[in-house]
């Protein structure tokens, strides 16, 4: 996975497959939201997304206040986020 950042986005390029992942994604989005509340993800050829991002990410809408939106490249991912009924907690719409 290769991760990067620019103003208030951060984009993912590769799979989303293990905890170092999520470390990577958390300290990156950590960073942004101490000075931005309003983060857009672009993830763009993942075909899916572990568990513990998807909790880190609703910790951060639901408690945090932070407003995020998603866009992802495969339709297979902007699937798994429709059935796990997320798609409009984070506005993921698929690019």
């Amino acid at each position: 996975m290769e991760l990067s950042t620019s103003s208030n986005v951060v984009t993912i390029k590769g799979n989303i497959k293990n905890l170092s992942d999520h470390q990577a994604i958390k300290e990156a989005i950590d960073a942004l939201a101490t000075t931005n509340k309003n983060i857009k993800i672009k993830i763009t050829d993942s075909i899916s997304i572990i568990s513990s991002v998807i909790g880190y990410l609703n910790k951060l809408v639901l408690k945090d206040g932070v407003d995020i939106s998603i866009d992802v490249g495969n339709a297979q991912l902007k699937e798994l986020f429709d059935d796990l009924n997320l798609t409009t907690l984070f506005k993921v719409k698929k690019v």
